[in-house]
């Protein structure tokens, strides 16, 4: 009986921790690194930004005309919502505390400056940031999202990919150079884009072209807008 109590205790476990990840980076300007989503119980996400604010919560509202086209903004989730009250710490009173079964927790008052008031753990997914003692460049940033790194170019790269995500685990982030794509993404894994002034096409290395802004790439989605 001990033991199969043990084992639907570590089927729990495991079944939370897959329900809980980051699913999605969204970029803006298919330029600028603008949140990351991270999928909960029953299709919701919770989105954040790269220095830890919650942004929103909610679905995605597919469209109509394609199966693979979103509407940018979440739809409202309509279930419990909690937040935090009198009993947290003044920097964190008023901030979402869980949403639906999936619990939220920041960085209290008394940690790191560049931490504190930002999200600590989504549900099983725990979060850190850059300090000034790791990177003074990036301090503040996400550095790792469970066990996944992030990085960033350095200030003293290209002044067109300076300061923006470079490597999301093994994934690997470039961008152009040049006078009329500067700044845009150039690829993303193996993943590459080509860019004209109204629209963008990408290859996947090996396959046909494919979706216009939207390809899962080491199990995360990324979104170019």
């Amino acid at each position: 009986m001990q033991k199969f109590f043990s084992a639907t205790i570590f089927l729990l476990f495991a079944l939370c921790s897959r329900s809980q990840q980051l699913s999605q980076i969204t970029f803006s300007g298919a330029s600028t690194l603008s949140s990351l989503s991270f999928s909960i119980d029953q299709g919701i996400l919770i989105r954040i930004s790269e220095d830890g604010k919650v942004l929103e919560w909610g679905s995605e509202l597919a469209s109509e005309r394609s199966s693979n086209y979103y509407a940018p903004k979440l739809q409202p989730y309509m279930g419990r919502i909690i937040y935090y009250g009198t009993e947290a710490d003044t920097i964190n009173r008023g901030k979402i505390r869980s949403i639906g079964t999936c619990v939220i927790k920041y960085y209290d008052a008394f940690e790191l400056e560049e931490k504190r008031g930002k999200v600590k753990s989504i549900g099983m997914v725990n979060l850190d940031y850059y300090t000034k003692f790791e990177n003074l460049n990036f301090k503040g940033k996400l550095r790792l999202v469970g066990s996944t790194m992030l990085d960033y170019y350095s200030p003293f790269e290209n002044d067109a990919y300076k300061g923006k995500l470079k490597i999301v685990g093994n994934t690997p982030i470039s961008y152009y150079s040049t006078f009329q794509d500067k700044g845009k993404i150039k690829s993303i894994g193996t993943v590459s884009y080509d860019w004209n002034p109204s629209q963008f096409r990408n290859q996947t290395v090996g396959t046909a072209n494919t979706n216009l802004y939207r390809q899962n790439i080491n199990g995360i989605t990324y979104i170019l807008r």
